[in-house]
């Protein structure tokens, strides 16, 4: 069995981008066999919780108050709403309930405190529960733990030289501190990034790379195709080829066999053969649900019969926390 690496360089993971597609998804299927199971994939429903009026600039979002588009600020869902589509989400088959809030950090008080409510009533549903929530303190990421919260998600979304062309409120160093401070506190770390934003092929293995780096890896790797919305810095940006995803997903899985590779944002453009392709290259997590916070996301039914025809059944995991002692400092 292959071992686990954590000095990856980009111009190893550039190399695995430029292979030839088959030998590319034949080395990660192989890979992908040998720590996960072949033919299960992970449902994972996402809900925004707090939507819209962030104050981030990220140049993708529709959730971003310096664009005008058609996404309006909303209150913050109750903890009833919530847990009442956890329970759905459920019953649909997922077995992770992710939930959003549009901030640049998280803010102690009332909110943060309905939050903890929320994590805790996820879990005793028997689900795994994420959180997105932005930047966090130690103490907070430490009363998320001990809520029982399953993974943290804070993507790196690109590489550091092509991140101030698309973030300027918040450093890549944030980011990374945000990661640091989630694993300490002993929350699995949900980290990926977006494709599709006119960076090059070598900002997309920096960032793969940088992932890979890590120790542990990441226990979650969203792999997301930008969804260009209108009044967005990126409403210009063309579709990519799906195959640029396929590749995407294999050298996640070839640099981190372990990972759960979420095929996650843009799967709405991409035809069913070509999800395929990517399960095929290691995908084994999507998100499930007729939407991704924002934007579309493929129907229940859709997706449900997708995963019949080609024989393969949801994930039932068990949470994927990192105990503390498994951290290394």
């Amino acid at each position: 069995m292959p071992v686990l690496r954590h000095d990856w360089t980009t111009e190893e993971v550039l190399d695995l981008l430029q292979q030839p597609l088959m030998d590319l998804v034949h080395r990660a299927q192989t890979i992908h066999r040998q720590f996960n199971p072949p033919n299960q994939i992970q449902l994972a429903t996402l809900l925004s919780v707090k939507t819209g009026g962030c104050s981030e600039d990220c140049a993708y979002c529709p959730q971003s108050a310096h664009y005008s588009t058609t996404v309006e600020p909303q209150p913050i869902h109750s903890v009833e709403t919530v847990l009442a589509a956890a329970e759905r989400a459920k019953a649909a088959g997922a077995s992770r309930f992710c939930m959003g809030w549009a901030w640049r950090e998280i803010r102690d008080g009332k909110a943060f405190d309905q939050m903890l409510e929320m994590v805790r009533g996820v879990r005793s549903l028997g689900m795994e529960a994420c959180v997105t929530a932005g930047m966090l303190t130690d103490t907070q990421a430490e009363k998320l733990a001990a809520a029982g919260l399953t993974a943290y998600n804070h993507n790196l979304d690109t590489s550091p030289e092509f991140y101030g062309q698309i973030i300027t409120t918040r450093t890549y160093g944030d980011r990374l501190q945000t990661l640091e401070r989630v694993r300490q506190a002993g929350i699995s770390v949900c980290c990926g990034g977006i494709i599709g934003m006119g960076e090059g092929l070598g900002d997309r293995a920096r960032m793969l790379s940088i992932l890979a780096s890590l120790n542990p890896h990441p226990e979650s790797v969203p792999i997301n195709a930008l969804v260009a919305v209108a009044g967005t810095a990126l409403e210009a940006q063309p579709p990519i080829d799906p195959l640029e995803l396929v590749r995407m997903c294999a050298a996640a899985r070839i640099a981190m066999p372990r990972a759960r590779v979420r095929l996650s944002a843009g799967r709405s453009q991409l035809s069913r053969e070509a999800q395929v392709l990517c399960f095929l290259a290691g995908a084994n997590s999507i998100f499930y649900g007729d939407t991704l916070l924002t934007t579309g996301n493929p129907a229940e039914e859709r997706d449900r019969q997708l995963l019949a025809d080609i024989g393969a059944e949801p994930l039932v995991s068990c949470p994927e926390t990192t105990p503390k002692n498994s951290v290394k400092k």
